[in-house]
């Protein structure tokens, strides 16, 4: 489509309409969103946190934007760092709602290994002239902010016992920011506003995909923490997007073995985390 922006509006609202539908048919999913905010009314779930489709609208508008820039495995890579770096934190502090847990020097350990599969990772393209330090800062900081978010939805499910109300909630929420930033840009730029001719049929699939992600995402870090969840989704991840940037990549992505080593010490942070959660037990 040519616009971040109209991209992460694209994959929103095509989420919200497939979780609508789910919503209209099942009675479960609707009274579990009006457990939501009879738990807002209760003063038990602080209202702003309902806003957690906020950070994963602005995560998917910055991926839409970086992207093509970075190719989707060096994007994974990147904001996985910002995930894991900021979990340490939402753990530590029990923003998930289900207790405070242990900052062990494992933990900190496994955070740290994924940091450097970053720059391992990009280390051949820091000298081309094509490359973007600023791109692969904001992929860190979308991490951040989408392991911020699975931390909130963690405590919004709780309340919902459904995580596709969960997910109901996110997308309305993340399509109206999104709504509304195109509004106030159309009304300050000279921005056109939508262009759907531009793209494929298959780019209205994303938002049903990230449905589904959120559902299983908001009911998984209840139960492993959010550092735990996001080392453990990482081998998916990774191995689906070096896979994308194979058969289908992006203008000017190229494959490295420093790119295939990052990812390698990706799966070292894995496993170094998962002996720490195992040690406890």
């Amino acid at each position: 489509m040519g616009d971040s922006l109209e991209a992460a509006i694209v994959s929103f609202s095509t989420g919200l309409v497939f979780v609508s539908l789910i919503a209209l048919f099942r009675k479960d999913v609707r009274l579990g969103f009006k457990e939501i905010f009879s738990a807002v009314s209760a003063k038990t779930l602080p209202r702003w946190r309902l806003g957690a489709g906020v950070l994963g609208a602005s995560f998917v508008a910055m991926q839409t934007h970086v992207v093509p820039i970075s190719g989707v495995a060096l994007f994974t890579v990147a904001s996985l760092a910002g995930q894991t770096a900021i979990s340490l934190w939402v753990d530590h502090v029990g923003l998930i709602g289900s207790g405070k847990t242990l900052v062990t020097r494992r933990r900190v350990i496994a955070a740290l290994i994924t940091i450097v599969a970053v720059i391992v990772s990009a280390w051949d393209r820091f000298s081309q002239s094509d490359f973007s330090i600023a791109a692969i800062f904001l992929a860190i900081v979308a991490g951040g902010w989408v392991g911020v978010q699975r931390a909130l939805n963690g405590q919004i499910n709780s309340y919902s016992k459904k995580s596709f109300a969960t997910s109901l909630l996110n997308f309305i929420t993340g399509t109206t920011f999104l709504l509304l930033l195109l509004l106030l840009r159309s009304l300050f730029t000279d921005h056109s506003i939508m262009n759907f001719s531009s793209g494929p049929w298959w780019m209205f699939l994303g938002g049903s995909i990230g449905v589904v992600y959120i559902a299983f995402s908001a009911v998984a870090v209840q139960h492993v923490g959010v550092l735990e969840f996001t080392l453990f989704s990482v081998g998916g991840m990774l191995v689906g997007s070096l896979l994308i940037d194979f058969i289908a990549p992006t203008l000017g992505t190229s494959i490295s073995w420093y790119l295939i080593a990052g990812i390698f010490l990706t799966y070292l942070g894995v496993i170094a985390n998962g002996q720490s959660r195992f040690s406890r037990k």
